[in-house]
């Protein structure tokens, strides 16, 4: 069977190359055709109709500004889900632009499935009632998405969070600190992110804190999307290393995170690694998504917990003084780290078991049989 997917950042291309395997271990003649980045081109052996380098802009000023390339992309993938008409259009989060694309396909007769809910429970709600009408299958990753669904008269499947099975999969480099010449002082992990409007706004920031920290190493985790020159010039005056296609070894090794606010927060917690999270993005971006945000947390952590189990620093808060107060404490406060480690304990309990791959390919292809 022919399947057609479609994940527009760094994150929906990690679970859509998982997917794409177990697709394969379920429909041995399976054909595919993909919109995402590296890890999907590798593991489908297709090249990206479009590359999630296109395709990712976040922030209400960010997409006005780049109306024209978004505008061209939805034009292109569905002139190609016309030209290819899939057994299963499978959508990857990302719904800005996906579930335009799920509109079209329904009306075009092909079959809808949603990975990765959309997170519809943080605002606009009402569009459930589209989701309702456009997809055939949903399939949500994040526990308490079950009962909101349940609540708008929808009823999804479960499948289980699939950054579980990336990490419990992944194979760590055992010469990792020699390969990428660390030393043996401990590291604080910087992750700011996959978008270029993320990095340039919170990784001059983050790279002072190598000033305030010379115990430490600052390590920058790097988007695979962007070269070193990229992140070069965010950190004039430093020399920082930045390495790429690590980031689960440099978590591995690290001592404390400064994470921006996305997947990234949730890796670093099942990797048990104390963290902050931070977020810094256009002011009028962020002023009218607080209008309309109906959530405490950004968070995934904070939100699957439903507490502060990590502390955030948004917008103003997002400095170096205020990041290097929480890394002092999560580095030297033995009472503080210990609580942050429950935290992610309780986390656990609620994400469930590996296996949300496995369990979604199954789900499509059976439905896709009948």
């Amino acid at each position: 069977m022919k399947y057609y997917l479609i994940a527009g950042e760094t994150s929906g291309d990690l679970h859509g190359a998982n997917l794409i395997r177990s697709l394969k271990k379920q429909d041995e003649a399976a054909e595919f055709r993909i919109v995402g980045g590296d890890r999907m081109e590798e593991t489908s052996g297709q090249s990206a109709v479009i590359h999630t380098s296109q395709m990712a802009f976040m922030g209400f000023v960010e997409v006005l500004n780049n109306l024209r390339k978004i505008t061209r992309n939805l034009r292109q993938v569905k002139s190609d889900l016309l030209a290819h008409r899939p057994d299963a259009l499978i959508l990857i989060d990302f719904p800005g632009f996906n579930l335009r694309i799920a509109e079209f396909a329904k009306k075009n007769g092909i079959t809808v499935c949603y990975y990765i809910s959309p997170k519809v429970w943080a605002w606009n709600q009402k569009r459930v009632l589209k989701i309702k009408r456009v997809v055939d299958q949903l399939f949500c990753i994040l526990p308490f998405e079950v009962d909101f669904y349940r609540s708008w008269g929808m009823e999804v499947d479960y499948v289980g969070n699939p950054l579980l099975d990336a990490i419990e999969n992944y194979h760590y480099q055992p010469d990792f600190l020699e390969k990428n010449q660390l030393t043996d002082r401990p590291i604080l992990a910087l992750l700011p992110g996959s978008r270029e409007m993320e990095i340039s706004r919170i990784l001059p920031i983050m790279a002072n804190l190598t000033r305030l920290f010379p115990g430490h190493q600052c390590v920058v985790a790097g988007a695979p999307n962007f070269n070193r020159e990229f992140y070069q010039q965010y950190m004039v005056g430093l020399d920082l290393p930045v390495i790429f296609d690590a980031t689960y070894d440099l978590l591995k090794h690290a001592q404390a995170a400064v994470v921006t606010s996305g997947t990234a927060t949730l890796e670093t917690a099942i990797l048990r690694v104390p963290q902050v999270v931070v977020y810094k993005a256009n002011p009028i971006s962020v002023a009218i998504a607080r209008m309309v945000i109906k959530v405490r947390f950004i968070s995934l952590v904070n939100l699957i917990t439903g507490m502060l189990a990590v502390r955030e620093l948004i917008q103003k808060d997002c400095n170096i003084d205020r990041i290097a107060d929480e890394l002092d404490l999560l580095i030297n406060n033995k009472e503080y780290r210990a609580n942050i480690l429950e935290n992610y304990d309780t986390l656990m309990e609620k994400m469930g078991s590996p296996g949300a791959s496995d369990r979604t390919a199954e789900l499509i292809v059976s439905a896709i049989r009948k």
